[in-house]
């Protein structure tokens, strides 16, 4: 169904259906930030052996690096290193949002989406003075958001699974989350002002790994949709 309007303020249905194949999707919304959580799913903190965190735990990818379902993450020109997927929930904001407590965290909560959370693994640890995760993380194209904004979506009762070339990598439920959504929008909120379009990505579980050149991820989440990216090598 097309809709027509500000996303977050105006948009409504026009009543006209697109048939198939008539229109490509982009990424949902566009995050000025997304913020990206570690060491919030219970399974993976148990076997890395970690404290569950009392606070987030969070670093912030860029506007830059965002792309949307079908678009080609792309590997940085003089890296030749492991590239690792990570299939998360993502918390998209809907309204401008700052020092809000948890009873009123949902009112800013505009919907969900499915997040592909990359990573140039070996740039991440490369300066043992100083962990990159920003840079790691922040690489164009590292972002992937999509296909959609589920606005009714029980998270409590979902699971993500991830596949890499049709083989499934990770499957666990989002209700193993060590810090739930409206917790999560509450204490962030205290950290920074975040606003329409930002996303949240809450982490993800077991099963991560590397991928390889025109390898194809598949992030699903029932209720939400199938995020599909394909990682083309640099030319030349």
């Amino acid at each position: 169904m097309e809709h027509a309007g500000e996303l977050f303020a105006s948009a409504g249905p026009t009543g006209r259906s697109l048939p198939a194949g008539s229109f490509t999707l982009l990424n949902p919304c566009q995050p000025s930030k997304i913020v990206a959580l570690w060491n919030n799913f219970q399974a993976l903190a148990a076997k890395l052996g970690k404290a569950a965190p009392a606070h987030p735990l969070f670093l912030l990818k860029p506007a830059s690096c965002v792309i949307g379902p079908g678009e080609a993450i792309r590997r940085p020109r003089a890296y030749a290193g492991k590239i690792a997927f990570e299939g998360e929930l993502g918390i998209v904001i809907g309204r401008k949002c700052k020092d809000v407590t948890v009873a009123e965290a949902a009112d800013y909560i505009f919907g969900y989406t499915c997040v592909n959370d990359v990573t140039a693994a070996e740039v991440l640890n490369e300066n043992p003075d100083f962990a990159q995760w920003c840079r790691s993380k922040g690489y164009d194209t590292f972002g992937c958001i999509g296909p959609a904004i589920a606005t009714e979506f029980n998270w409590a009762a979902a699971k993500v699974s991830t596949r890499l070339d049709g083989v499934q990598r990770q499957s666990y439920p989002l209700a193993d989350m060590i810090i739930p959504p409206d917790q999560l929008v509450s204490l962030i909120s205290h950290d920074m002002t975040l606003l329409p379009g930002d996303v949240i990505a809450v982490g993800t579980s077991l099963g991560v790994g590397s991928m390889k050149d025109d390898s194809t991820v598949e992030v699903q989440i029932e209720g939400i949709g199938v995020l599909t990216n394909k990682l083309h090598g640099t030319a030349g």
